[in-house]
C-alpha cells in the first residue's frame, strides 16, 4: 500500500501533509501488521458530479478533501477512532449531496465509498483488509459501480493464458454487489470484464481489458469498476486501490 505522486498531486496544501503522514504511518504501521492508527481513503466512483469542481468531502463538520473528481481514489488518512460523520458536497458549495456515518476502530483500514448517479448517490463504509492474504496468495475484492453494463463476469487472466482457457472468478456481478475478498496464487494478471453470459472468443469485445500486472503474495487489493465517461457503447474503466502490501513482497 504506497503513496504515488499521483495521490498527492490530487491533495492540496494540507491534505498532502496529512497524506504524507498517512504515508509514514502506512510504512511503519499498517505494513508491520501491527497498526496503531484508523486509517480511511476515499473513492468517488460517481459518473455526473457537476463539473469542473468535483467532490469536497467532510469528516464531522471539518474538510477532509477538497475537489475530488470521479475516479479518484485518496491516500489513506488518518483518522480519529470512533464514531464518525462523511458528507459530500458540490466543490466550493454547502450544497449537501449525501452523507454516511459509521464506527472506525483502531488499527483498522477504510474506504469511503461514493456511487451512483447524483441523483440517487449512494456513500457507502467499507471495512478493508490490513493484514496480508495467505502465503503464496494475492487477496481480490471487486467493487461494481458501473451504472451502465448490467450483470457482468471478471475474469484473472494468467500471463501466458487465454481468456477460453480460463474460469471467471465472478460471474453475474450487478451494481452496487455486495463485496468480499478472495483470494487466488498471487502471480501476473489481467483483469477482463465481459457482459454475463458472454462465450470467451465469440467475438464480442470486453467491457474492459487491463494490462498484465503482478500480484505479489499477501498484498490485498481492491478494484472499483466505473463507467466509462464519453462514450456511447456502455464499457468500463477501474480504480485500482492498494490495501495491503506485505514488507517483503515475494512471489
Amino acid at each position: 500500500m504506497g503513496f504515488t505522486s499521483l495521490h498527492l498531486a490530487k491533495l492540496p496544501g494540507r491534505l498532502a501533509a496529512l497524506a504524507l503522514l498517512a504515508a509514514s504511518l502506512t510504512g511503519c504501521q499498517v505494513i508491520s501488521g501491527s497498526p496503531q492508527y484508523t486509517l480511511a481513503r476515499v473513492i468517488d466512483a460517481t459518473p455526473d458530479v457537476p463539473a469542473p469542481g468535483g467532490l469536497d468531502v467532510y469528516q464531522n463538520s471539518t474538510v477532509s478533501l477538497y475537489n475530488i473528481g470521479f475516479g479518484t481514489a485518496s491516500s489513506y488518512i488518518p483518522v480519529t477512532p470512533g464514531s464518525l460523520s462523511y458528507s459530500i458536497y458540490i466543490a466550493g458549495t454547502r450544497q449537501q449531496l449525501a452523507n454516511v456515518g459509521g464506527t472506525f476502530a483502531l488499527g483498522a483500514q477504510y474506504t469511503v465509498l461514493i456511487g451512483n448517479v447524483t441523483a440517487n448517490l449512494r456513500m457507502t463504509v467499507l471495512k478493508d483488509q490490513s493484514i496480508p492474504a495467505p502465503t503464496g496468495q494475492v487477496a481480490f475484492r471487486f467493487l461494481d459501480q458501473s451504472t451502465r453494463t448490467g450483470p457482468i463476469d471478471i475474469y484473472l487472466l494468467p500471463l501466458g493464458s487465454t481468456l477460453t482457457a480460463t474460469s471467471p472468478i465472478l460471474s453475474g456481478i450487478g451494481f452496487d454487489n455486495a463485496p468480499s475478498y478472495i483470494d487466488v496464487p498471487s502471480g501476473t494478471y489481467s483483469i477482463v470484464v465481459v457482459p454475463t453470459g458472454t462465450v470467451p472468443g465469440g467475438g464480442a469485445s470486453p467491457l474492459y481489458s487491463g494490462s498484465q500486472i503482478d500480484y505479489a503474495s499477501g498484498a490485498a487489493r481492491t478494484i472499483v469498476l466505473i463507467d466509462q465517461p464519453l462514450v456511447t457503447t456502455p464499457s468500463l474503466k477501474v480504480i485500482p486501490a492498494d490495501d495491503y502490501d506485505s514488507p517483503v513482497a515475494t512471489n
